[in-house]
């Protein structure tokens, strides 16, 4: 039976069946044909996973981001990371990486972050730093990618969620993974930048008194994460009440600081906000359906038997494990993946000995790599289509981005305090 789910979710989605639709349809020969199992129960299984309180962190962290977005936050940002590496080679590439960590702690969705600095960013960058389409388009998608690990990440938010794990250990776990990825392309893309002749945005480096007076200008936004990870800390509020919190923050922030949140903006961020959870709760709905189904016909202890067969080491436990969530990562979106594969395969993990926290930040930022490489590369597809690039020509100028995340990934698995570091002696 698991057979005949995995193929006819693989044949809708080769239809052009939207994937919630997918998950769906590829689960109704367990509740169909068995005949123990009445339909009634997914329909119950989509209404019960909707009913928890540590879910309800997605909607007030995505009503905070837009909400942010929509204070004149985005500009101030982009002004001090402007000033922070536009003087590096690269100029503009090296804004958008550092823009990503900064944008990371306020929109959690790295397609967001991506389709935002392709707008804003792209047509300088190939006007104005001598980047090709392609060159521009692979650094702002693969530098959306921090956005995957640094607070508040939805993919954590969901990846907690879905597999039980503590969603505050997993935003402190991914701070210094998110600086640490950050400085990895920052230095890849110079590196490219020195090689292929990219101009710098800026002259010469900034005089401190300018990045002191746009750190203030910015303050607002920067503290964003910071205040999650104090309050995560000291116990002042879970992951939903730090999200209901943020959205009280911005319209603050909004209102009365910046004063550039309009009634107009607060309905366009509202109407926004309510389109982005219909999207992310009906992947989460009839994902629940799906993984009741497969849940039923013993899947996870099936795929842990196969995979114990071939090999006991954890380490290549752990690599077969992370080459199916990249496969998988290349046509499933990233919530859908999140949803659907890892409570499949991190009880195997566990069971071989790894943290699932450790796990969670390794397995989220996978999955956001698989939004870069076809056929369904939805982050790639995204950023290539604002750009007007060639799925080729993004996929050769991305090499370098490709390999400098490997590194990053390894170094990961290798040194597992790099995630555990912040979760271990903080909480």
């Amino acid at each position: 039976m698991l057979l005949v789910i995995a193929g006819l979710f693989v044949l809708f989605l080769l239809s052009g069946i939207p994937v919630a639709f997918a998950l769906a349809l590829a689960s109704f020969p367990v509740f169909l044909w068995t005949g123990t199992i009445p339909p009634t129960v997914a329909v119950q299984k989509m209404v019960t996973a909707t009913q928890s309180f540590p879910l309800l962190a997605v909607p007030f962290f995505i009503f905070a981001g837009n909400l942010m977005n929509s204070t004149g936050i985005t500009e101030r940002l982009v002004k001090f990371a402007r000033l922070l590496t536009g003087w590096l080679a690269g100029g503009l590439g090296q804004v958008s990486i550092v823009l990503s960590l900064m944008m990371g702690g306020i929109s959690g969705s790295a397609v967001a972050d991506a389709s935002m600095e392709a707008r804003l960013l792209g047509p300088s960058m190939i006007s104005q730093g001598g980047y090709s389409k392609a060159a521009a388009a692979a650094v702002l998608a693969f530098g959306s990618i921090i956005t995957a690990t640094i607070p508040p990440s939805i993919g954590l938010i969901l990846f907690g969620f879905i597999n039980e794990v503590s969603i505050g250990r997993l935003f402190l776990a991914g701070v210094i993974p998110g600086v640490l990825l950050t400085l990895t392309l920052m230095v890849t893309a110079w590196l490219v930048a020195k090689r292929n002749g990219y101009a710098p945005d800026l002259s010469e480096p900034p005089k401190l008194r300018e990045v002191w007076a746009s750190f203030k200008e910015s303050i607002w936004a920067l503290a964003f994460p910071i205040i999650l990870i104090v309050g995560f800390r000291f116990g002042f509020f879970t992951a939903t009440e730090a999200g209901a919190f943020l959205v009280f923050y911005a319209l603050v922030i909004g209102f009365f600081v910046y004063r550039e949140l309009s009634l107009a903006k607060l309905y366009e961020a509202t109407k926004s906000t309510a389109t982005d959870i219909g999207m992310v709760m009906l992947l989460i709905m009839m994902a629940a359906v799906l993984g009741y189904a497969v849940t039923i016909e013993q899947g996870p202890q099936q795929i842990a038997e196969l995979v114990t067969t071939l090999t006991q080491e954890p380490i290549f436990i752990l690599i077969m494990v992370l080459l199916l969530l990249l496969v998988s990562g290349m046509f499933l979106e990233g919530a859908a993946n999140i949803l659907l594969v890892t409570p499949i395969v991190l009880p195997v993990l566990i069971q071989a000995g790894f943290d699932p926290v450790h796990m969670g930040i390794l397995i989220v930022t996978l999955i956001n790599i698989g939004g870069l490489t076809p056929p369904v590369g939805v982050i790639m597809f995204t950023v290539c289509g604002i750009l007007d690039v060639k799925t080729g020509a993004f996929s050769k100028a991305s090499a370098p981005y490709f390999l400098a995340i490997l590194a990053f990934l390894a170094i990961l698995i290798a040194f597992p305090a790099v995630s555990l570091f912040m979760p271990t002696r903080l909480m």
